[in-house]
This record gives structure tokens, C-alpha cells and sequence, in this order.
């Protein structure tokens, strides 16, 4: 595409990076518009509980200088915390992997580099996953 003003030479606008083609007409989905969704829905729901772990933590509970293993051990020993927490884990680390999956999207420029980035995240959000529910789920208040 080009414009020209009077008397000048034409100004040659380069196209935005070209869109991958998908294959068929059967192989669009709605995954862009559910992940949009999921963010906008956990990023609420973040909100309560992240500000409601603030508050209760460090307000309610005389401050963060009584954390220690046995206000967690005593903390867990409730399946409503243990639940609090796990949501807390499992959401943001899929809230972040999809908002860093969207700017790898962005800008990544060349497909190898993408899919390798991508491989990075997903190993790492994974294990976070796995860790953190290990220990949610196996967390033994009686070790010495």
C-alpha cells in the first residue's frame, strides 16, 4: 500500500505480520475467546482471594511475625484452608501461563522459537502445579 503527497516520493507501509493459516473449515475453535474468558473470571476470583489471604494474614491474624510452622500446621489442619490455598496456587499459576502464552503469541516472530518458549512454560507451570498440590495434599503437621 502506498501514499503519496504532493511532490514527495511514496510512502510504502509494510502489512502487519501475516496470520498462520489454519487447515479445513472444521478446525477453528473458541480457544482464544475461552482463554480471554478464563482470564478475565480468575483474575476476579483472584482478587478475592488473594486480598482475603492479605487481610486475614496480615490483619486479622496480628501480622505476618506469627508465621511459622505451627500457624501453618494449625492453618491446614482445616480442609477450608487447604482448599483457600490450593485454589489460590492452582489459579494463579494458570492465569500467569496463559497471560505469558499470549505475549510468547505476540512476540515470538518465528515458530520455532514460539513452540520452544511455549515448551519452557508449560514444563515449568506443570511442575509448579504438581509441587505445590503435592504439598498442599501431603502436608504433615506432626514432622519434627
Amino acid at each position: 500500500m502506498t501514499a503519496t503527497a504532493e511532490g514527495a516520493a511514496p510512502v510504502v507501509i509494510e502489512a502487519p505480520r501475516a496470520r498462520r493459516t489454519r487447515h479445513g473449515k472444521g478446525s477453528r475453535t473458541n480457544f482464544e475467546m475461552y482463554s480471554w474468558i478464563f482470564m478475565r473470571m480468575s483474575g476476579l476470583l483472584l482478587i478475592v482471594l488473594v486480598l482475603g489471604h492479605l487481610l486475614i494474614m496480615n490483619v486479622l491474624d496480628s501480622g505476618v511475625q506469627r508465621i511459622n510452622f505451627g500457624f501453618v500446621a494449625g492453618r491446614w489442619a482445616s480442609p477450608f484452608w487447604r482448599t483457600w490455598d490450593l485454589m489460590q496456587l492452582w489459579l494463579a499459576e494458570l492465569h500467569g501461563t496463559n497471560g505469558l502464552r499470549t505475549v510468547i503469541n505476540d512476540y515470538a516472530v518465528r515458530d520455532s522459537t514460539r513452540f520452544w518458549l511455549k515448551m519452557l512454560l508449560y514444563t515449568s507451570a506443570f511442575l509448579v502445579l504438581v509441587l505445590g498440590t503435592l504439598v498442599i495434599f501431603t502436608f504433615d503437621p506432626t514432622i519434627k
